[in-house]
């Protein structure tokens, strides 16, 4: 006998990481059901590629809060070119605690944009954006993919996992799940997958992501930790989860 049962978004979390300016009006409406789901975490960026703090990135947080979503973090895009990265990472902190908010926690943006043709300089940039980070007393998380990291520091730099950072990663598959990840950096399991990039919801652009629990977890999600986060469904012989074509999680039960 088979049984089909819909489960409702228990089995992951959406959110969303921005580049420009959101208002609160625009966080109420990504928190509306429809789409991929209502957003329960926000990604604003808040420095910029080409050596500033993003300030509407900023105003991005504090409305965020503002709208009540239940996680709200920041993302730097580091500018490589201009050296300093320490003082690029006490620059956003500074910021952020300026305008009077705050993150869970801040995501270091470890993309193929601009970096050094040496994996060692590449590599020591990167350990100084941790180890400030670590010294100001951030969470902090690396976002990057299997390939990126390849290029910039090769496979086997695990620095940042070693510290216990989490790593971001972006598939765009328009699966919201971790099958598709191959471990890297020393990171054998992710904590957020980006999924959908270059989106548009509520005329604002986004890229969509996956948690596979409830906010709550994210910014103590530990990159190198075997068990799984609380909110995993563990499949029996007898059980079967899978997505149906409207994008729902279903559950088939087998008797």
């Amino acid at each position: 006998m088979l049984f089909l049962l819909f489960l409702p978004s228990v089995l992951g979390t959406t959110g969303v990481d921005v580049s420009q300016a959101i208002s609160v009006s625009e966080w109420n409406c990504l928190m509306s059901p429809g789409g991929q789901g209502p957003v329960k975490f926000a990604i604003p960026r808040v420095y910029q590629s080409f050596g500033r703090v993003d300030e509407g990135g900023v105003g991005s947080i504090k409305a965020a809060h503002s709208a009540g979503v239940p996680n709200v973090d920041g993302y730097i895009f580091p500018c490589v070119g201009c050296g300093n990265p320490g003082g690029q990472v006490a620059d956003t902190v500074a910021a952020i605690s300026g305008a009077g908010t705050h993150v869970g926690m801040l995501w270091y943006d470890i993309e193929n944009y601009k970096w050094s043709s040496s994996k060692t300089s590449n590599q020591a940039f990167i350990k100084t954006l941790v180890d400030k980070g670590l010294s100001l007393g951030v969470k902090a998380g690396v976002y990057t993919n299997y390939y990126n990291w390849q290029s910039i520091v090769g496979l086997d730099y695990d620095y940042p996992s070693s510290k216990g950072l989490p790593v971001w990663y972006a598939h765009y598959d328009k699966s919201p799940s971790f099958s598709d990840f191959k471990a890297f950096g020393g990171w054998s399991k992710p904590a957020i997958k980006q999924y959908i990039g270059d989106a548009t919801s509520c005329s604002v652009g986004v890229d969509y992501n996956f948690y596979p629990g409830t906010t709550s977890n994210i910014t103590t999600a530990n990159s190198t930790s075997s068990s799984s986060p609380s909110a995993y469904v563990h499949i029996s012989q007898k059980i079967q989860i899978f997505t149906g074509e409207d994008g729902n999680f279903y559950q088939m039960v087998t008797e």
